[in-house]
């Protein structure tokens, strides 16, 4: 039995989006158990509306406090002891939960999970991974999407491990692909970060397909998509940007007048297809990888279908034993996922003190 953590008062709607995805992620799951954290008088009025509060697969854990969206990091870690945040990580630290997942602020997610949960062996930061669409009509996982802006090239080694592991683990993938961001697909591309990168993962036994431009997150040409916080997060919001000017242009454009709106009678199943193939909501729930523990970020205004593909995600990499199968990859990697500040064997099997997360 498989038992998730929810923080039901975390993002932009709190329990008007996560208890109804809640229940319907149960009547496809029933051998899952979800423990609903917040407020406890508020979860329970909730579920009474959706005649679901003596529901056989949920118990409730009160948390009597709430992150607030715009709370830095280092205030909601050092005053809100109590947080709903607090006490999913805390059930995930104890056992008592296989993951946790919350649409709450990001900082403070990832400030509070690396506090309680620590950082596995050989991992030296926290990786923010998620899937965006492709043309293959699955996904490539992309990391860092926003957790560490400057990294060594070790660092996204170790990203490339996890990220590796995530998807062997969650779809099946025996040797994912592993692509490292460049700016061409040259070895002789890129700064001296991104080249020592490329050198480390050649080295390896990953699956690594070479260096990867832009377009090729989208054509799925790899699996993985490895790069630094500061990349990947620009990537990803001019994705989003992109994903929705193009759907407010194609409305837009159908309402000109008689004829567009009669041609989109015509289109709409064609469209319906679309809207289907590139919904970002089907991807929702970014994996914050490296943790002793499994820790699913949802989108801050992500509605109930949304939340839904979060708590899947978090079911997935469960029932994937990720855990396992990061610590498992890792420790074949040692020497090579050693930051340092040369790629040299001897400097690269030394330890050293890893720089501090730097959370956006």
């Amino acid at each position: 039995m498989v038992r998730i953590a929810i923080d039901c008062m975390g993002g932009d709607h709190g329990l008007s989006v996560t208890i109804p995805a809640c229940l319907r992620f149960l009547k496809q799951h029933p051998d899952v158990q979800l423990v609903l954290v917040g407020k406890q008088a508020e979860i329970e009025a909730a579920l009474a509306k959706k005649k679901a509060l003596e529901h056989p697969q949920i118990t409730i854990r009160h948390a009597s406090e709430v992150v607030e969206m715009d709370e830095p990091p280092a205030q909601a870690l050092r005053n809100k002891k109590d947080s709903s945040i607090r006490v999913c990580a805390n059930l995930v630290k104890d056992g008592l939960a296989s993951a946790f997942v919350s649409a709450g602020n990001t900082g403070a997610l990832m400030a509070i999970s690396r506090f309680v949960l620590k950082t596995l062996d050989s991992i030296d930061r926290p990786a923010i991974a998620s899937a965006l669409p492709n043309m293959k009509g699955k996904g490539t996982l992309m990391l860092d999407l926003g957790a560490n802006v400057d990294c060594e090239p070790a660092h996204l080694f170790q990203f490339a491990v996890m990220g590796s592991a995530f998807v062997k683990g969650t779809e099946g993938i025996e040797k994912p692909t592993v692509g490292l961001l460049n700016i061409g697909e040259e070895v002789i591309k890129g700064n001296d970060v991104v080249k020592k990168a490329s050198e480390l993962l050649r080295a390896s036994e990953l699956n690594f397909y070479g260096n990867v431009e832009g377009n090729d997150i989208y054509k799925g040409t790899t699996d993985v998509v490895v790069c630094d916080g500061f990349v990947g997060n620009v990537a990803l919001k001019t994705s989003e940007g992109l994903a929705q000017m193009l759907g407010d242009i194609i409305k837009t454009e159908f309402k000109r007048g008689l004829w567009p709106k009669v041609a989109a009678v015509f289109a709409a199943p064609v469209l319906l297809r679309f809207k289907k193939r590139v919904d970002h909501r089907r991807y929702n729930g970014a994996a914050l990888l490296g943790l002793k523990g499994i820790v699913i970020k949802s989108h801050g205004s992500a509605d109930a279908y949304a939340f839904f593909y979060a708590i899947k995600r978090a079911y997935d990499a469960a029932n994937g034993n990720l855990l396992d199968s990061i610590r498992l990859t890792m420790s074949h990697y040692v020497p090579l996922a050693a930051p340092a500040s040369n790629s040299t064997p001897e400097a690269a099997a030394a330890p050293v003190e890893a720089k501090p997360d730097q959370v956006i």
